[in-house]
């Protein structure tokens, strides 16, 4: 009798091959080759996403959510540390452009269209108000705190802190999104937790093993650490094609943010499908807090043990389009409730972030 496989036999095969075409690139093998890497790129999000949902079923809402956005902040950290590292002096603006990019992809672009495929399908959602208002609020601090308040202060001329202000700032970063942690996982719990669905299956499904879990989570790394270093692999031919576009340069750092950030997309937008907004909000809200409040300090603890100069404040377009895209979504999530308008709307405002950076 043929034994069974615990976990679908593509989610397993998929990050072995990602790897070893990985290891490949040194042999310089031609244009083909690059289209298989961006092929195996997307097979490593896709299994990401399977992996991600089976840890997530297995510890419950809302760690299973919490993982995954850790994972994958951690890596998009890791990604953005390396490149500060090697890329010379041009780099000032890279976190502050990848930050920015990370934050509106999140905001209108996974949330829009999560609440877009919900509404289409389930005419209206339901989600806990309180657990949304807090991350919303701590993610307002946080965002003016690192992105605009350094336009403004004086002590240094140019978007940029002093070191005293950048280790404050950082402080405060670790400070807030640890709060927001404590409050998610253990004081208010119940605020994070989904609504039971009589019709929704994924509620009353049986939960998978231990040992289908820690196989999930070691193929998740597995998965991620790819997922980022293809990105990374393939960002100067992705560069090369933005040129040759005639598009700005800064669209590149947005092409990479999306791909590190697909597999999170992905599983918010599957979890709206199945009528769980709750979790698709807790994966994208927590994302983008996670985004911001870690990566800020990293950052920051490399420049101040390099010396390397960093720009954290964004332009006058920028902050608009980031404050609308904010006070949009509190207003859209301010009820507890959702419908297909709140994302085309929120969509509408991300088209216009894209076209903006083509077209400034």
């Amino acid at each position: 009798m043929k034994q069974k496989l615990p976990l679908p036999l593509w989610t397993i095969v998929t990050p072995v091959i990602a790897w070893l075409a990985y290891f490949g690139i040194s042999l310089d093998l031609g244009i083909l080759y690059t289209f298989f890497l961006a092929a195996v790129l997307i097979g490593g999000v896709l299994a990401a996403v399977h992996h991600a949902e089976v840890v997530a079923h297995r510890v419950g809402e809302p760690f299973g959510t919490l993982l995954l956005a850790l994972a994958i902040t951690i890596i998009e950290v890791a990604l953005i540390v390396s490149l500060m590292l090697t890329g010379g002096p041009d780099v000032a603006e890279l976190a502050r452009d990848t930050v920015l990019a990370a934050v509106m992809i999140i905001l209108t672009g996974i949330v829009g269209l999560s609440l877009l495929v919900g509404g289409a399908k389930f005419k209206e959602q339901v989600f806990s108000l309180p657990g949304v208002s807090a991350a919303l609020v701590t993610l307002t601090a946080i965002m003016v705190l690192t992105l605009i308040l350094p336009n403004y202060t004086t002590s240094k001329a140019g978007p940029q802190y002093t070191q005293t202000q950048l280790i404050f700032v950082a402080v405060i970063c670790l400070v807030l999104y640890g709060s927001f942690v404590m409050v998610q996982a253990v004081r208010h719990r119940d605020y994070f937790l989904p609504p039971e669905a009589d019709g929704n299956e994924d509620v009353h499904a049986e939960p998978p093993t231990k040992k289908v879990a820690l196989m999930s989570a070691f193929l998740l790394v597995l998965c991620l650490g790819i997922v980022v270093l293809l990105a990374k692999a393939l960002a100067p031919d992705i560069e090369n094609t933005v040129i040759n576009m005639g598009a700005p340069k800064s669209l590149v750092g947005v092409i990479i943010a999306a791909v590190v950030l697909l597999p999170e997309g992905l599983a918010a937008y599957r979890a709206a499908k199945k009528n769980r907004l709750q979790t698709s909000l807790n994966l994208a809200l927590g994302s983008a807090l996670a985004s911001i409040g870690l990566t800020i300090p990293a950052v920051a603890i490399v420049s101040i043990v390099t010396g390397m100069s960093i720009t954290l404040g964004i332009d006058m377009k920028a902050t608009v389009l980031l404050l609308l895209a904010q006070f949009t979504i509190m207003l859209s999530l301010a009820t507890g409730r959702t419908n297909i308008l709140q994302g085309i709307v929120l969509l509408v405002i991300f088209a216009v972030y894209l076209f903006t950076i083509i077209a400034p």
